[in-house]
């Protein structure tokens, strides 16, 4: 199975940001995102389990810096050429322009996604 970036639904687009997912690869969502410096999800986040993402993420950062803060308090700067895996109970904050491929669990994946998008429309009011 494969698919083409391009090919991918656009799930959420701001005038800086774009973000693409695919469901049905075995379980995962395929995620391509690009996302601007200065972009919080903490506010997004609000109202979910400690106020942070409860879904795991494996990815690969094509480009930029983002800084994951995770419910313990720790922090970690992720950057162009890591692979990572981010697992539940986080939030992040975008340093530098970042464009980011991720994989994660489509049920878990598509709760946070239903949150933020009722997020995104609540500060649009």
């Amino acid at each position: 199975m494969k698919i083409n970036k391009e090919d991918m639904p656009i799930v959420m687009q701001t005038p800086d940001s774009i973000m693409r997912n695919a469901t049905g690869y075995g379980g995962m969502t395929i995620a391509f995102n690009e996302i601007p410096k200065g972009t919080d999800f903490t506010p997004l986040l609000q109202g979910l389990k400690n106020n942070s993402c409860h879904c795991p993420h494996w990815g690969y950062i094509v480009e930029g810096v983002i800084r994951l803060i995770y419910d313990d308090k720790s922090e970690e700067i992720v950057k162009t050429g890591d692979v990572f895996y981010w697992p539940a109970g986080h939030t992040a904050i975008v340093e530098e322009d970042v464009k980011i491929i991720d994989f994660s669990p489509e049920k878990e994946f598509g709760e946070v996604m239903e949150h933020i998008g009722k997020k995104m429309a609540e500060f649009e009011e």
